[in-house]
């Protein structure tokens, strides 16, 4: 094994921001590389100009680089098999193939392997007609839920009261997967595995619509927060032997073990917990609240994963105490058509220990950060609780412009009030 690491993270979002972050901390990280990268990642990385959907230019650079390796960090890239050539050419890469990314790159495929490991989630039907839309839809009935077969960046997924509209969202679509509705609250749980084992990360909860109180269009995440105070006792050794082993186990059966980060969005029923989702990368804004708070060298951590030794870790990762809270910032018009372009300051002019992410950003001619996309920044704070997080990562979205941006109030807000009235002990085993 290398004793200092050189690191090549391949993206630009901040999903790639957050990992560079966290890789940066890293004493083990000799060299930090990021491509294509954005301003963000260009603070402590290099960044590079790259293909990222790829993999002969992908791994060429890393070759060129030198990298002892590489992090994957968006869905397309995994899926079109960015993975599979890095690791063709010898180097050490955290990030499932072709093969296993199709988890997330196809949900009928997803239930099948969850049908086959035994793990629990909501019965579905796959269709590939109007007919069989309609008859799906009339068998579940409503609040209906109807998913895109592929990727959809997060955006592929209506749930509706309204047949016509859940019926129009199936017609637009090649192949569909409609399903059984699942209640109660939603949680995210990440966990690393290097094809055999598995590590789970502490949970998160992000919040996708783009208004407060859960209104307006479903996004990509417009924010979330970690821990889950309200989260039942022992949510992560029940999820970690019911959903995420099982699902390595059977993945590596087929012939195609998963080795990457492997992303279970969770719905806790009152028949249980059942699988919402899963997703073959870090998840965005989870990652940005997650990672500040991971005590576990995170370049050592994927490495290990990467090179099928995560053993050499131990049994379990290490978590700082306190809290982490993450805040959107979107430009106007997010996510139907968001405006671009439009000049960001005082992202250098938050309180210390808040960290801006970088998103949707750039430098234009004259060298000014503008905006590039829907989600701008995420903005995160820290702090003994999740009150005192909410209050640092706020106090950063306060200081921060970009005409037309928006941003919900309400993050974290409730579990904060919750573990603020009662002491964290009372709250084991409790639902919001």
């Amino acid at each position: 094994m290398t004793d200092r690491l050189t690191v090549l993270v391949i993206g630009n979002g901040g999903r790639e921001h957050a990992l560079a972050l966290a890789l940066a901390r890293d004493p083990s990280v000799a060299a930090l590389h990021c491509a294509p990268g954005n301003p963000g990642t260009a603070a402590v990385a290099v960044n590079h100009s790259v293909d990222a959907l790829s993999g002969a230019a992908v791994a060429a650079l890393a070759v060129e680089l030198g990298a002892d390796l590489v992090v994957v960090g968006p869905e397309a890239p995994l899926v079109a098999g960015v993975a599979d050539a890095v690791r063709g050419a010898g180097i050490a890469c955290f990030g499932p193939s072709r093969a296993a990314a199709r988890i997330e790159g196809s949900k009928a495929f997803a239930k099948e392997v969850m049908a086959a490991a035994g793990v629990p989630t909501a019965d579905a039907r796959r269709c590939t007609t109007t007919e069989e839309a309609a008859a799906a839809l009339d068998a579940f009935g409503p609040p209906y839920v109807i998913k895109d077969d592929g990727l959809a960046a997060g955006k592929g997924v209506l749930v509706t009261t309204d047949r016509d509209a859940a019926l129009a969202h199936a017609a637009g679509c090649d192949v569909v997967v409609i399903e059984q509705y699942l209640d109660g609250p939603e949680v995210s749980l990440f966990a690393v595995s290097d094809g055999s084992r598995v590590l789970p990360m502490q949970p998160a909860q992000d919040f996708k619509r783009a208004h407060d109180d859960d209104a307006g269009p479903n996004t990509g995440g417009m924010g979330a927060y970690t821990p889950l105070p309200w989260a039942p006792d022992g949510l992560v050794e029940e999820v970690l032997a019911t959903v995420l082993q099982p699902t390595v186990d059977e993945l590596a059966r087929r012939g195609t073990p998963f080795v990457g980060l492997l992303y279970a969005g969770l719905a806790l029923t009152a028949a249980g917990v059942r699988v919402v989702e899963f997703n073959a990368r870090f998840g965005d804004p989870e990652t940005q609240v997650l990672l500040p708070l991971l005590r576990t060298p995170l370049g050592v951590l994927l490495h290990a994963a990467a090179r099928g030794a995560l053993g050499e870790v131990g049994s379990r990762l290490d978590w700082a105490d306190g809290a982490a809270v993450g805040v959107v910032v979107a430009s106007q018009g997010y996510p139907a058509a968001p405006v671009t372009g439009a000049v960001i300051t005082g992202t250098e002019d938050v309180p210390a220990g808040v960290e801006v992410v970088h998103a949707g950003t750039a430098r234009d001619a004259d060298g000014r950060l503008v905006s590039t996309g829907g989600r701008v920044l995420t903005v995160v704070g820290t702090g003994a609780d999740l009150a005192a997080a909410r209050e640092a990562a706020y106090a950063g979205v306060d200081v921060v412009r970009l005409d037309g941006a928006f941003h919900r109030t309400d993050i974290a807000r409730a579990a904060a009030e919750t573990q603020r009235a009662r002491p964290a002990d009372l709250l084991k085993g409790t639902r919001p």
